[in-house]
């Protein structure tokens, strides 16, 4: 069980996590961002020692097994003075307003300073 849970924390660690940083041309930095799950099982049994072998032994049954997941989540992009995190899920317009409110803040603050400029 020892070697099985060091294999496992031997593939997961933080570079599974967040990826190696790309740039691009521009200067951008691109952070791939991943979620990892993992699990791990084992059982046994002894059987009867009426059931023993000639030796002493007791028969003895067993097994165990582990699994690894790796979704990707989105990329982290940094540039041009902005930090942005890009979903890899299309359906998060919780996530495109949050990124639109500093843009409506400043808008509602310029009209609200300046209403002579506002559109009736």
């Amino acid at each position: 069980m020892k070697t099985a849970m060091e294999s496992i924390k031997d593939m997961v660690d933080v570079n599974t996590i967040v990826g190696d940083p790309v740039e691009t041309p521009d200067g951008s930095v691109i952070m791939p961002i991943s979620r990892v799950t993992f699990g791990f099982a084992a059982g046994g049994s002894e059987f009867e020692a009426v059931r023993s072998h000639a030796d002493g032994t007791n028969p003895f049954g067993g097994g165990s097994g582990a699994g690894v997941t790796v979704q990707p989540v989105g990329f982290l992009v940094v540039g041009a003075g902005n930090i942005r995190l890009l979903p890899v899920d299309t359906n998060t317009v919780v996530d495109r307003i949050i990124d639109v409110a500093p843009q409506l803040l400043q808008q509602i603050q310029s009209m609200i300073q300046h209403p002579q400029n506002t559109i009736t």
